[in-house]
């Protein structure tokens, strides 16, 4: 069984014109593209517009690619310009990382025409009541910290890969990071102490006013 092409290859084939090299690279990041798309934004038609405007971008720029960096960190960086752009454009109230305890999951295919796509669970999360208030939260963040967050703190990105795909020096994402992690230390905190006082299976404990069972 032959190798799959790698990402370089695949991005030389589609600047040669080859018609299917382009869609087979997409797909095979299009999780953790949409993924940060969805964090950056904190909206699923807001990322699902944004992930669409930068895969267009890098269908007609794939001739600017020279390499220097992976094609992920490449593609990475239009998604996060695309979402950020539109955050700024129309100052969108919004929010994009979850803490730490919480599961993540990315959509199966955000791009699918005229797809039933099954429910996503990312989506689904932003409704309950915990993914609303985290997400208020969030969203008080400023962008740039924000974005830096959803790389680093959601997508494991290292402060260097983070820095390359934002275009920023290091101790930049580092200082983001911080500060936007300071920020939302308080915003959380009494999320964070409603669920201390949960006792097994979410049930409220006596000491949140509630009847223990």
């Amino acid at each position: 069984m032959s190798e799959e092409p790698d990402d370089h290859v695949l991005l030389a084939a589609h600047v040669a014109g080859d018609p299917t090299a382009f869609g087979t690279l997409f797909t095979r990041h299009r999780d953790r593209l949409w993924a940060v798309a969805l964090r950056t934004t904190g909206d699923p038609e807001e990322a699902a517009d944004a992930l669409q405007d930068a895969m267009v971008s890098a269908f007609r720029r794939a001739e600017s690619f020279r390499g220097e960096a992976a094609v992920t960190t490449w593609l990475h960086r239009i998604v996060v310009n695309a979402c950020l752009d539109r955050l700024r454009r129309r100052q969108v109230r919004s929010a994009a990382a979850l803490p730490e305890d919480v599961e993540v999951h990315t959509r199966t295919d955000p791009t699918a025409p005229g797809a039933a796509a099954p429910e996503d669970p990312a989506e689904a999360a932003v409704r309950t009541d915990r993914g609303r208030r985290i997400m208020a939260a969030l969203a008080q963040l400023p962008v740039d910290q924000r974005a830096a967050l959803v790389l680093v703190d959601m997508e494991g990105y290292s402060v260097e890969e983070a820095a390359a795909v934002l275009e920023v020096a290091p101790g930049t994402v580092k200082s983001r990071c911080s500060r936007g992690r300071a920020r939302l230390v308080p915003l959380l905190a009494g999320l964070r102490e409603t669920e201390r006082n949960r006792g097994p299976e979410g049930r409220v404990s006596a000491t949140d006013g509630g009847e223990q069972r």
